[in-house]
């Protein structure tokens, strides 16, 4: 019963870390095209500060902390499946340490990319997550 609750909290972990991670992307898509200084880019900063502080980073860490759970009461160390999907939750991990980093560069007024740029990083969390999901149900190794 314990290992169900724990899969439920921790599904319910990765899609709002997941929802974070596609719409923060997007706000800097359309930050790019504020001026820095207006009430328009003071108004992103302060939605982009929110999502990665209220919701994305909790998200994270309990995405952490049911998934390790799971694994540990699941006894999915010994799987190759498993490992695989380790690695591309750390490129998960990854892409969320590069919105973080981005967020402060806003906030601080010195973005250094384009909206391209951003569009392209929108679609990082988006392939990883295809990736882990059909490990995590398919299981094919």
């Amino acid at each position: 019963m314990l290992y169900d609750w724990l899969k439920a909290l921790h599904v319910i972990s990765v899609i709002a870390w997941m929802a974070g991670m596609l719409y923060l992307p997007r706000l800097y898509v359309y930050h790019c095209e504020a001026t820095p200084g207006s009430k328009e880019s003071e108004t992103f900063k302060v939605m982009e500060r929110r999502l990665l502080k209220a919701i994305i980073n909790p998200a994270m860490g309990a995405t952490w902390i049911f998934g390790v759970s799971i694994a540990w009461l699941g006894h999915h160390w010994d799987q190759p499946w498993f490992w695989v999907k380790v690695v591309l939750v750390l490129g998960m991990q990854g892409a969320h340490g590069g919105l973080a980093r981005w967020q402060r560069d806003f906030a601080e007024d010195r973005n250094r990319h384009s909206q391209r740029f951003y569009r392209f990083i929108n679609e990082v969390p988006t392939l990883l997550m295809i990736g882990i999901v059909i490990l995590v149900i398919v299981k094919p190794f």
